[in-house]
C-alpha cells in the first residue's frame, strides 16, 4: 500500500500559497498560471484555510461578488482537513470522498510538507493495481510453465 510519502516523492512538494489578505482575483491569477486548482492559505507560517476555484464559483461568481474586491479570507475554506505523510492512498481516497474535498494539505512531522490532490490520489491507486496485475500475470505465467 503507497502512502502519501510515497506520493509526494513521485509528485514533488511544491506548496502553492496566498495570504489571507489578498484578493480573490490573484488566487485565480496564481491558480491559473500554477495550473492547479487550490492554494493553501497561509498566515505567515499558519494554515489557516484552503481557497479553490469551488470556492470562488460558489461564493464569489454565483453571488455576484467582485473577485477584485473580495478577500481571500472572506471566501476560503478555514476548516482545512489534513494527512500526515505516512497516510496510505486507500484512507486518502476515502477521506476525500467522505468529506467532499479535492485537495489535502500534508503534514510530517508538524511541518507542512506539501499537498495532494485527488488526481494524485487516483494515480497512486492506479500505479498500485497496475502492479497487482502485473504480479499476477507474471504469477500465472510463470506456474504454467
Amino acid at each position: 500500500m503507497k502512502t502519501v510519502r510515497e506520493m509526494l516523492l513521485k509528485k514533488g512538494n511544491r506548496i502553492f500559497s496566498i495570504s489571507p489578505n489578498q484578493k480573490v482575483f490573484e488566487a485565480l491569477q496564481q491558480m491559473a498560471e500554477k495550473e492547479v486548482g487550490a492554494l493553501l492559505v497561509l498566515d505567515g507560517e499558519s494554515l489557516v484555510g484552503i481557497i479553490s476555484e469551488r470556492d470562488y464559483a460558489r461564493k464569489v461568481a454565483l453571488e455576484g461578488k467582485s473577485s477584485r474586491e473580495s478577500l481571500v479570507s472572506e471566501i476560503m475554506s478555514p476548516n482545512v482537513i489534513y494527512v500526515e505523510v505516512n497516510t496510505t492512498t486507500e484512507e486518502c481516497m476515502a477521506l476525500m470522498i467522505n468529506k467532499k474535498v479535492r485537495h489535502l494539505p500534508v503534514y510530517d512531522k508538524g511541518k507542512l510538507a506539501g499537498v495532494i490532490s485527488i488526481g494524485d490520489v487516483v494515480n497512486a491507486i492506479i500505479d498500485e493495481k497496475e502492479f497487482e496485475i502485473d504480479q499476477l500475470v507474471r504469477y500465472i505465467t510463470d506456474s504454467r510453465r
